[in-house]
């Protein structure tokens, strides 16, 4: 997912539907199955990687570790290829899987199709054990398919909601601690009508609208509403009768009738200009958020519609491709990038939640009393993509193929309830699109 610390990548993902026609990620290659050509190789030798260019200080932290792995031994000699953001999906997507590089980064949720078209192999013959195990539960559930893991990330992400202490107290709001007294959907639809009935323009609560919802940033940003009311984007393959349950459409009715009360934040400044008590977005919003706050700024966990409260999860990740002939060079450079002078230069530059356990735990921002700890407490309670119980809190995007299908159709339904249609029939409409696609490509299935 396609994110960082600055408003403009808050749509937490590559926007998948809109780079490409539509389940063209899943469809590119023609074939479906995860027999490889990946070879283990002499371990020694110059491969090729490949990375989306990110802001300066993203790509600043992947080529220091890049120069680093180099200088730091003489058996393996990384080339790297940074590609421009809006045209790095695209061009994994049309390239021939001969042609891919060794190593290469990839958003999340594009993972399953490129397993799908044979152009990632599975990491876990290549990298370390300690790798993996120092990897956080969350960023292994989005990167694996069937037991096997084809993708790890440096950082992972995570939604909450943002609130201004000193307008909550003011409304006499009161708001929780945790995850754990999470407000219901019934006393957060309370809190933003009291606050908007002490606001001069009845405007209480910002759910970055202003790029529409028709996006993924509609899929990753109101998920959590489907998985908290007991539902799911899809479930054993299917979206009837997963998504489009009465439960689900009460949840988005609901949603729905936030929008008297929602700034349309055309500006990005609704939330720091004092505009709105309360903000609906994830952790790459702090450091614009407590620059403008400081210690007025308090972190909450998205209401709970029945099922336990739930949040998004999952970003960029990294796997080896299908063809290499280098697969033991490969395992030992991605090595090297998820150590922690790595995960921790990386995250300093973009805000996010490290992806491993060891840097986790010592970042003064996710760590155990950081202003930050709730984003690490959700995805310390992973559920994956299909057991979403009422424990777990952190919930990963369909790990299919058919991911792009599935997001298009979902967000547009989000975008058509938020607008004024039926929940029902706009959940109903989504699902049997979803099914339909899944059915002309029998399943999106790998053997």
């Amino acid at each position: 997912m396609n994110i960082g610390s600055r408003s403009s990548r808050r749509t937490a993902c590559t926007a998948l539907a809109l780079v490409l026609p539509l389940a063209a990620l899943a469809a590119c290659g023609g074939g479906s199955g995860t027999n490889t050509s990946a070879e283990k190789g002499s371990g020694t030798g110059t491969i090729t990687v490949w990375a989306h260019q990110g802001q300066q200080s993203e790509a600043s932290a992947v080529q220091n570790a890049v120069k680093t792995f180099n200088s730091s031994q003489k058996k393996v000699k990384v080339k790297l290829t940074l590609i421009p953001d809006n045209d790095y999906t695209k061009t994994i997507t049309t390239t021939d899987a001969s042609k891919l590089p060794d190593v290469m980064e990839f958003d999340g949720p594009t993972m399953a199709s490129f397993v799908y078209n044979r152009k990632l192999a599975a990491i876990d013959d290549y990298v370390s054990a300690k790798t993996l195990a120092n990897a956080t539960d969350a960023v292994k559930a989005e990167g694996e398919i069937d037991g096997k893991h084809y993708g790890l990330g440096l950082y992972d992400s995570g939604l909450g909601i943002y609130g201004s202490k000193k307008l909550l107290d003011a409304a006499g709001v009161k708001y929780p601690t945790g995850v754990s007294d999470a407000w219901t959907a019934a006393e957060f639809t309370a809190a933003v009508k009291k606050l908007a009935a002490k606001d001069s323009d009845g405007k209480s609560l910002d759910l970055q609208e202003g790029g529409g919802f028709a996006n993924e940033w509609g899929t990753y940003g109101f998920g959590p509403v489907v998985w908290s009311a007991g539902g799911s984007l899809l479930k054993n393959g299917k979206a009837e009768g997963a998504l489009d349950t009465p439960a689900v459409a009460s949840a988005l009715k609901t949603f729905q009738s936030w929008k008297t009360y929602v700034d349309p934040n055309t500006d990005s400044n609704a939330f720091t200009k004092g505009r709105v008590a309360l903000s609906w977005v994830g952790h790459w919003m702090y450091p614009a958020y407590s620059k403008a706050l400081g210690d007025d700024l308090v972190v909450l966990p998205l209401p709970d519609f029945g099922n336990g409260p739930k949040t998004g999860q999952g970003s960029w990740a990294w796997g080896i491709g299908a063809d290499t002939k280098n697969g033991m060079a490969a395992g030992a450079f991605l090595d090297s990038l998820m150590n922690d002078t790595n995960v921790t230069a990386m995250t300093t530059a973009n805000g996010a939640p490290p992806g491993t356990k060891s840097v986790l735990a010592k970042s003064p921002l996710y760590k155990q009393g950081g202003p930050l700890q709730l984003f690490a407490d959700q995805l310390a309670k992973p559920c994956g993509d299909s057991d979403i119980t009422k424990s777990c809190v952190a919930v990963t995007r369909p790990v299919t193929a058919g991911y792009p299908t599935v997001t298009a159709k979902f967000s547009q339904a989000v975008s058509d309830i938020y607008g004024g249609a039926d929940p029902k029939a706009a959940l109903a409409k989504a699902a049997r699109a979803i099914d339909q696609d899944y059915s002309d490509n029998d399943g999106y299935q790998l053997p």
